[in-house]
């Protein structure tokens, strides 16, 4: 019987505000980018080499593992500076190192460091497990395995006894949630060709995400697909069918997402955490997962799908360009001061208004992605029903935020895209 230190919650970091909501989500390890050799590069406002003790820091104190990802490509002229990053990744504590090129791995080991194996290696047997076992603790398996591939997989591991560098049993790493690309585990070349800026360099531009026009040359006729993005991918979402993915012996469950929000990442991991608590304990049901579906729907997505995992063999396409999501954010101004001994919070009204009966979010990088729902409020110590531009308004909220926090008002959208 697996217990939860079996498995973990892998969340996306692009940010330290989302870095602190992948603890509040009950998240048990983060992975991030510094400046270049990542997916991510362009993407997301990614780390320096300087965050990176703090980054390790804060993670700790929030319960969580920090995983460094280098996992691009790499040139001759790059080797130098892939070397200090895995130097000073080392010297930060940082658990282990997402790679996928041979030059990362085999510097990692000789300077001990952990390797997580991306899914850039598109590992799809266990004859490739067993190849890079020797130096390497677990890899992400391709994205395009069903789940009788990975339950035979991990059968293997378990008949071979098949063990990671550092001697610990190997384990499988599998996404669960978030953006999907079409080429094969995220090898394409579109960015490439169209703006000279490679995807496998973390300088993908997206070309995919865009509407086309279809053209016959031989009849001169043009197509538009209707309501479908036909490059694009629709989001993964796998958790009404987390039990079948815990079963095929996947240990760690990631959340792709390093260039969006905070509250994304605490939503995502609050729901995935729960279901992964109802699977073990055996309270996963349906009623649960209609639940999670729409707290997951009201942030970002592109609509969903179950991705391969299943069985499918064709992907399913987006129906919009931008996000599905059924909550929008509206920034209204920042927190100007809390009030711990009564528990209110004072937030500087900066652009709009703020009205008694609207749901707000706060974020910051100590502060996370915090929700609540304004019930009273105050100006210049006068009960107010509405706060405009140029106030400092006070309302009660159980949690500390600070000056630096972002204050946005939500609200309901509808599934057009944004």
């Amino acid at each position: 019987m697996r217990s939860r230190n079996d498995i973990e919650l892998l969340a996306p970091a692009g940010s330290y505000e989302s870095l602190t909501a992948a603890g509040q989500g009950g998240a048990d390890a983060v992975y991030f980018g510094i400046e270049q050799l990542n997916m991510r590069a362009r993407s997301s406002a990614n780390f320096t080499s300087e965050d990176l003790p703090d980054i390790v820091e804060r993670a700790r104190e929030l319960g969580m593992k920090s995983y460094l990802t280098v996992n691009t490509v790499v040139f001759n002229q790059e080797l130098v500076q892939m070397r200090n990053i895995v130097d000073r990744a080392k010297e930060a504590g940082v658990d282990a190192v997402i790679a996928s090129d041979q030059s990362v791995i085999g510097y990692c080991n000789s300077a001990g460091v952990r390797v997580h194996l991306s899914t850039q290696l598109n590992i799809s047997n266990i004859e490739t497990l067993k190849f890079y076992a020797p130096v390497s603790e677990l890899a992400v398996l391709a994205r395009e395995l069903d789940l009788d591939q990975v339950k035979e997989m991990y059968g293997a591991i378990q008949v071979e006894d098949l063990r990671g560098k550092s001697g610990e049993p190997y384990r499988i790493e599998m996404f669960v949630h978030g953006a999907l690309c079409m080429a094969t585990s995220g090898k394409c070349y579109l960015s490439l060709h169209e703006h000279n800026h490679s995807a496998n360099r973390g300088g993908c531009f997206q070309v995919c995400r865009r509407a086309y026009t279809v053209k016959d040359r031989d009849r001169e006729i043009e197509l538009d697909i209707e309501n479908e993005y036909i490059m694009s991918p629709k989001d993964l979402k796998t958790i009404h069918f987390l039990d079948r993915i815990l079963d095929a012996g996947v240990s760690i469950l990631k959340v792709e997402g390093r260039a969006r929000s905070p509250e994304y990442v605490r939503t995502v991991c609050e729901c995935y955490n729960e279901a992964i608590n109802a699977c073990l304990e055996g309270s996963f049901n349906q009623a649960k997962v209609m639940e999670w579906d729409k707290r997951l729907a009201s942030v970002f997505n592109r609509g969903f799908w179950d991705g391969y995992y299943l069985g499918q063999r064709l992907g399913e396409w987006s129906e919009v360009h931008g996000s599905k999501a059924t909550k929008s954010k509206t920034y209204i101004g920042k927190g100007s001061n809390y009030f711990d001994r009564i528990g209110v919070a004072e937030v500087l009204i900066q652009t709009g208004e703020l009205r008694v009966g609207d749901e707000i979010l706060i974020s910051g990088p100590t502060t996370g992605a915090i929700e609540a729902t304004i019930k009273e409020l105050r100006v210049d110590e006068r009960s107010v029903e509405v706060a405009v531009k140029g106030d400092k308004c006070s309302f009660p909220l159980d949690q500390v935020i600070r000056r630096s926090d972002k204050v946005f008002r939500m609200q309901a959208t509808s599934s057009e895209g944004s």
